[in-house]
C-alpha cells in the first residue's frame, strides 16, 4: 500500500481541490450573471454540465451576454482540463502498477533461475517473517513459499528485493521452482504441525541431503517430523518458555544477545564456516584470524567434541567449524579464504 501523503496521493488530492473550487466558482458565478434570479441548484447544475461537456441546454440564457459565454469558456477548459489530468494519472497509476508486478514478477523467475545456495522459507506467518528478517540482516539469499496471496503481497512491502512463490510447499513441482535442488536448506514454518511434516518429508525426497529445520506447536509431533527427515525440530513454545527463564536468571545475558541482533549498524552474529582439509594439522594461528578486528573466535567443533575459547596454537582436525562473532561482511571475507 501507499503511504498516506504520497506524491500520486498528493496529485489527486490538488486535483479534487481545483474541481470543488471550479464548481463553487462557476456557481456563483452563473448566480451572478444570471442577476441573482436563479437558485443556487440551477446554477451548479449550469456549471456541471458545462465542465462535464454533457451538451444540455443552458438553463441561464448567454445569446446576448458575451461576459458570460468567456466566463463559461474559462469554466469549460479549467474543468476539462483538470478531469483529463485526473484520468491520464488514474490511467497512468493503473499501467504503472500491472508493469511494475510484470517487471517484479520477471525478476523473481530471473532470480530463481540463477539461485544458489539459498534457502527456502515454507511459511510467511509470524515465524517466517523473522526468518525473512534475520536471512535479510545476514544476507543470505531466499525463496519465500506460500498459498497466502495476501500475506506475500504484505512482505513484499518489507522484503521489496525478496523472492516470492504463491503456491503449496508440499507440491513437488512448486518446490522445484524454488529450486530445492540448488537450496542450501529448507525452513517447514506454517501453522500446521501435518504440513510442516509432508514438507519436509517432500523436500528430503527431492533433495536428501539438504539440510531441513521444520516448526513443530506440538512437542509431541517432533519425533514423527524426526523420523521425516528434518535435522531440526523447533517449538516456539519451548523456545519462549527458555526464553523467560533466561530474562529471570540472567538478564544482562539476555540483553546483550538482544542488543547485539538489533544493532543495524554493527550487526554482529554468532556465525559458523566449516575448514577445509588443506588446513588440517595447521594451527588457529595459520588462519591470521586476528587482521579480521571484528571476529571473536568463540569455540572449534570437532569430530571429537568442543574447544572453547581455543588457543592460537590449537591444531586444526578434519572436519573442525569455527564458531565465532562476527559481522555478515566479515563472513564473507572469511568463507572467501577458507573455500576448498
Amino acid at each position: 500500500m501507499r503511504k498516506v501523503g504520497s506524491p500520486i496521493q498528493k496529485k489527486f488530492i490538488w486535483a479534487g481541490v481545483v474541481i470543488a473550487a471550479i464548481l463553487l466558482i462557476g456557481t456563483f458565478g452563473y448566480w451572478l450573471i444570471g442577476g441573482k434570479q436563479y437558485s443556487l441548484l440551477d446554477t451548479l447544475y449550469m456549471t456541471v454540465i458545462t465542465v462535464a461537456t454533457i451538451g444540455y441546454y443552458e438553463i441561464i440564457d448567454l445569446a446576448h451576454n458575451p461576459g458570460g459565454r468567456i466566463f463559461t469558456m474559462v469554466i469549460a477548459v479549467l474543468g476539462i482540463g483538470t478531469f483529463a489530468y485526473i484520468f491520464t494519472n488514474l490511467t497512468a497509476l493503473m499501467v504503472e502498477g500491472e508493469l511494475s508486478k510484470s517487471f517484479r514478477r520477471r525478476r523473481m523467475e530471473r532470480t530463481m533461475r540463477n539461485s544458489k545456495d539459498h534457502y527456502i522459507v515454507c511459511g510467511i506467518g509470524r515465524v517466517g517473517f523473522y526468518i525473512l528478517e534475520e536471512l535479510s540482516a545476514t544476507r543470505r539469499p531466499c525463496v519465500t513459499v506460500d498459498m497466502d496471496k495476501c500475506g506475500i503481497e504484505s512482505a513484499l512491502e518489507t522484503f521489496r528485493d525478496g523472492v516470492f512463490i504463491e503456491g503449496d510447499a508440499t507440491d513437488t513441482s512448486v518446490l522445484a521452482r524454488a529450486g530445492i535442488e540448488r537450496a542450501k536448506g529448507i525452513f517447514a514454518v506454517t501453522g500446521d504441525d501435518n504440513q510442516n511434516l509432508v514438507i519436509t518429508l517432500t523436500a528430503k525426497q527431492l533433495r536428501p541431503g539438504i539440510r531441513a529445520v521444520a516448526r513443530c506447536n506440538e512437542i509431541r509431533n517432533s519425533e514423527r517430523m524426526k523420523k521425516a527427515g528434518a535435522d531440526a525440530v523447533i517449538s516456539p513454545t519451548y523456545i519462549g518458555g527458555l526464553r523467560m527463564v533466561s530474562e529471570m536468571i540472567r538478564p544482562t545475558a539476555v540483553s546483550f544477545l538482544d542488543t547485539m541482533l538489533r544493532d543495524k549498524e554493527v550487526n554482529l552474529r554468532v556465525e559458523e564456516v566449516c575448514v577445509p582439509d588443506s588446513f588440517i594439522g595447521k594451527t588457529i594461528s595459520s588462519l591470521n584470524l586476528k587482521r579480521h578486528p571484528n571476529l571473536l573466535l568463540l569455540a572449534i567443533k570437532t569430530g571429537e567434541g568442543w574447544i572453547y575459547n581455543p588457543a592460537d596454537d590449537c591444531p586444526i582436525r578434519q572436519g573442525s567449524t569455527l564458531v565465532f562473532m562476527a559481522t555478515p561482511e566479515v563472513r564473507y571475507e572469511l568463507e572467501a579464504i577458507l573455500s576448498p
